[in-house]
């Protein structure tokens, strides 16, 4: 059967090629780019999460608007661009449309990027942390979760956000009926620290285990995404407690200042920066690195 781009999407041709001669791609998403990390950190880490990609002989696919056109890999020039540019919007599944239609530029979140990595068949999606329920009596949850109890591909990630309410996004999984791997880990990692306190579904070890498993997730027909979590590297990682007395006090300032909604996030994660003096920042770098390392790894072996 030949390949075939849906209409709305503008695929590079490199990604082309790979997906048109059955090589392994991994989907990579840019609101990191975007609005996850300062400038021009942004854009040396997104170059560098390609190139580990690269580095296992895999074609990375950022996924990003420029323009008014979704894009599925970009050029460095294009990289470049939206690594740098001010006025881009924070896509979800959601904004796609709208983004379009007004011919904006946008990052995708994991939400955004994996609709549009599913659309072209690409199994596996490299992140840092996916969205989840939000802390407080708010209860908001990211579209990030219905999105993976829908879409059958392989999230590679470090667990969720630390700045989130964990035990209820894993919760919200297990009802999903979402599995929750661990990397050689029998916890959810909480992102910036290696560990939660919290079980995984199932802790794989090899590379042969998780390509078995994906395999007969999806020969079964379950249409639900699988998260493979992979703690923070050590030499990087953060301990839990620290974690948790700067949130307290970066929660305690949003609140004051009244940020919420999209805005909470990336303000919460840009002051545990400050007050961990960049050791935070320095810990999503690198397990965003190995993220993409260990997703190409994977990939390679499924293909």
């Amino acid at each position: 059967m030949p390949f075939e781009i849906p209409e709305w999407l503008r695929v590079h041709p490199d990604v082309a090629d790979a997906l048109e001669g059955k090589r392994a791609v991994v989907a990579l998403e840019s609101t990191v780019i975007t609005h996850g990390l300062p400038r021009p950190v942004n854009l040396d880490l997104a170059r560098r999460m390609e190139a580990e990609v690269l580095s296992i002989d895999v074609q990375p696919a950022t996924v990003a608007i420029l323009d008014g056109v979704v894009r599925l890999g970009l050029s460095n020039a294009e990289l470049e661009r939206l690594a740098l540019s001010q006025n881009v919007r924070k896509v979800s599944r959601r904004d796609l449309a709208v983004t379009v239609a007004r011919r904006q530029s946008g990052g995708t979140t994991v939400a955004a990027t994996i609709f549009v990595a599913h659309s072209v068949g690409i199994q596996v999606f490299a992140t840092g942390g996916i969205g989840g329920v939000h802390r407080g009596v708010s209860g908001d949850i990211s579209a990030d979760l219905p999105e993976l109890a829908r879409t059958p591909i392989a999230v590679v990630c470090s667990g969720a956000k630390s700045i989130l309410d964990l035990p209820r996004t894993i919760e919200w999984l297990e009802t999903a009926s979402v599995p929750v791997i661990g990397w050689g880990t029998d916890e959810f990692p909480a992102f910036f620290s290696r560990s939660s306190g919290l079980p995984v579904s199932e802790s794989l070890t090899t590379l042969a285990e998780i390509v078995t498993f994906l395999r007969s997730h999806w020969r079964m027909g379950i249409e639900s995404g699988v998260l493979i979590c992979v703690p923070c590297p050590e030499e990087a990682a953060i301990p839990r407690n620290i974690i948790e007395e700067n949130l307290a006090q970066a929660e305690s300032e949003a609140l004051a200042s009244g940020i919420i909604g999209n805005e909470l996030t990336p303000f919460l994660l840009n002051r545990l920066a400050e007050l961990s003096e960049g050791s935070t920042l320095r810990a999503n770098l690198e397990l965003l690195k190995n993220n993409a390392h260990v997703a190409a790894t994977i990939a390679k072996a499924l293909t």
